[in-house]
């Protein structure tokens, strides 16, 4: 099978939404619920947080759902499982974003083979360097077709970018500041000016934009400089308020 992640950016090139969530959050069987819902509305990706002790890259927003996440027991294993009992009901794609320490203490071959099973469509470990990576995981990820999605920052070299470009075989994931999730109230100039450095980059692989994308007007800035936009933490907060998260056309509240 293609990979879904492919499959997407072929068919649709702009105006992508990624919602992502915390397993786990706000209650156990919440992921569940969430994917079926999320595969019912117009949502073109999703990706998973896997909750962790120390979200580096978090803000407080999601480091406060990763804490209740594993005050629900929610773990590597049982979110595997809650997927694979989805499987024929969710087909869009589904990315995982977690750390090196879950990876390696879960076991990589393990969890790769398990992303395989699951049709995981890609990975994204903010604290695994490049090089790193290209030195000791790449022939693993290529093995089992799972795409390693790096992150670009303000603050990332050009020769970085550039050896990123062409090492990301999914989308790369536009920080739009590097403050943590959760920070930024809006796209300054700032944030345009490093978007428009990006695209003169003329980087070819597909891009999308997150940390502050919280409302429609940050959402359409994210469609303009890039193939689409992330919503994280804002859609956390909407968790937060939301006691019936079957609710179908809580999207609209905040797009």
């Amino acid at each position: 099978m293609r990979n879904k992640l492919y499959n997407l950016f072929k068919k649709k090139d702009k105006n992508i939404l990624c919602i992502y969530f915390t397993a786990g959050y706000p209650k156990i069987n919440s992921t569940s619920i969430i994917l079926k819902i999320l595969q019912n509305i117009p949502v073109d990706l999703i990706e998973i947080g896997i909750p962790y002790s120390d979200p580096l890259s978090d803000g407080m927003i999601i480091q406060n759902s990763n804490r209740i996440a594993l005050k629900n027991g929610m773990n590597i294993s049982l979110l595997f499982s809650q997927i694979k009992k989805i499987l024929n009901i969710v087909n869009k794609p589904i990315v995982l974003m977690g750390y090196f320490n879950q990876f390696y203490k879960f076991g990589e071959i393990k969890f790769l083979k398990n992303c395989s099973k699951m049709n995981i469509s890609g990975l994204i470990f903010p604290d695994i360097p490049i090089d790193f990576f290209k030195k000791n995981y790449k022939i693993i990820f290529d093995k089992y077709s799972i795409p390693m999605i790096f992150l670009i920052t303000p603050q990332t070299s050009i020769s970085r970018i550039i050896k990123i470009s062409k090492i990301t075989k999914g989308f790369i994931y536009l920080v739009s500041s590097n403050s943590v999730t959760g920070e930024i109230h809006s796209f300054g100039k700032k944030q345009i000016s490093f978007f428009k450095k990006i695209n003169n980059l003329n980087i070819k692989k597909p891009k999308l934009i997150g940390f502050g994308i919280k409302n429609k007007k940050s959402y359409n800035i994210s469609c303009k400089y890039a193939n689409g936009g992330i919503i994280g933490s804002h859609f956390i907060k909407f968790l937060e308020k939301k006691k019936d998260l079957k609710k179908k056309n809580f999207i609209k509240e905040f797009l």
